[in-house]
C-alpha cells in the first residue's frame, strides 16, 4: 500500500488538494504519476465526507 494511503484521512486530504493545484491537471495524473490506485483513494477520502470534483479538481465536502 503506498503511505499516503495510511496517513491521516485529513492530512491526505490537504496534500492531495495542494498536488492536484500546484502540479497535477486531474486526479487520474496525480494518481497514475504517484502509482496510488485512484478509486482506493476516492474511497478513503469518501469516508471523510469529500469527493472529488473535476470541474474544480480537488476534493470537495460532499454537504
Amino acid at each position: 500500500m503506498h503511505p499516503w494511503l495510511t496517513m491521516d484521512p485529513y492530512i491526505l486530504l490537504s496534500i492531495c488538494n495542494m498536488k492536484l493545484r500546484n502540479f497535477y491537471p486531474s486526479l487520474e495524473a496525480l494518481c497514475e504519476d504517484l502509482n496510488i490506485e485512484e478509486q482506493v483513494l476516492r474511497d478513503k477520502l469518501a469516508d471523510i465526507g469529500f469527493q472529488y470534483e473535476s470541474e474544480t479538481n480537488c476534493f470537495q465536502s460532499v454537504k
